[in-house]
């Protein structure tokens, strides 16, 4: 396994020389190269610092194949605070990657987070690594568990998501823990996080959208949550039976997979709707 660990450092690519190129044509076809200690910490701390602006050009692809990373690969990310310091916890989600069979795992170091990159490979699935890695992190501050990605443009969203979880952590109480990425996607969109707003978009505003233009699961929802949550003023207001309300609002937690009438998924549903009228109105 190639666990990897950024000490803060700010790595330029001046910093690789002496290391493998990471265009060279072995490196691209997934051949791992025995680097130095000091090459390997290097590259390392490009390719975190990489992902962590945003980049997932060719030269990131060939980086993380110079890493030890496969040409396709899936990937998840978890990030929490140190439950000591942060080389003890990038020693335990290392061993608890490598028991569950893991192979690729990018771990570095941004603001006071631990966060670590890893691929889906055997046992080390998002769920079972992040229960086996808790123990890295401190139990008074909350630990984010990004969904599944894909490729390098994957592992960059996966990393920003879960850091920008984090920053939106205190907006919301209680949180569980682990807390997902996803359950603050109306406070990631709030401070800017273009990965939440595209994920509100397609997943939660398209979801009250039909082919059909009569269908009434949009205006309902809309309806309901502007009324504050009451069944008589969104059945005065759509001119229709409460129980009409009640029924079109249960179809519409069926099919959509959220709820009008939690408040907190009301709120998500709030946040997209907006969101989505304000895009499709451009």
């Amino acid at each position: 396994m190639n666990t990897v660990a950024n000490d803060g450092h700010e790595a330029t690519p001046d910093e690789s020389a002496g290391a493998a190129d990471p265009t060279d044509t072995d490196s691209q076809h997934g051949t791992f190269w025995a680097l130095s200690d000091e090459a390997q910490t290097r590259l390392e701390s490009i390719a975190f610092e990489s992902l962590l602006h945003g980049l997932s050009d060719a030269r990131v692809e060939s980086l993380l194949r110079v890493l030890g990373w496969p040409g396709s690969f899936a990937c998840f990310a978890i990030a929490g605070t140190p439950k000591a310091s942060y080389h003890d916890s990038r020693s335990t989600i290392a061993k608890a990657v490598r028991d569950l069979g893991g192979s690729s795992c990018l771990i570095g170091r941004h603001e006071s987070w631990c966060v670590a990159l890893v691929e889906v490979r055997g046992a080390a699935t998002p769920e079972v690594t992040c229960t086996a890695a808790l123990s890295a992190f401190s139990d008074k501050q909350p630990v984010c568990l990004g969904p599944v990605r894909k490729n390098a443009s994957g592992a960059a969203k996966a990393v920003n998501g879960v850091l920008n979880a984090l920053r939106s952590a205190p907006a919301v109480h209680p949180l569980p823990r682990p807390m997902r990425a996803d359950d603050v996607l109306p406070e990631r969109a709030l401070i800017g996080d273009s990965d939440a707003r595209n994920e509100l978009y397609t997943a939660v505003y398209h979801s009250l959208l039909s082919d059909n233009a009569d269908d009434p699961t949009l205006s309902t929802v809309s309806a309901f949550i502007q009324s504050g949550g009451s069944l008589d003023a969104t059945a005065r207001e759509l001119n229709v039976h409460p129980n009409t309300v009640r029924y079109r609002l249960k179809r519409a937690a069926e099919t959509t997979g959220w709820d009008a009438t939690n408040p907190r998924e009301s709120y998500v549903l709030q946040t997209a709707i907006a969101l989505g009228r304000i895009r499709d109105a451009h």
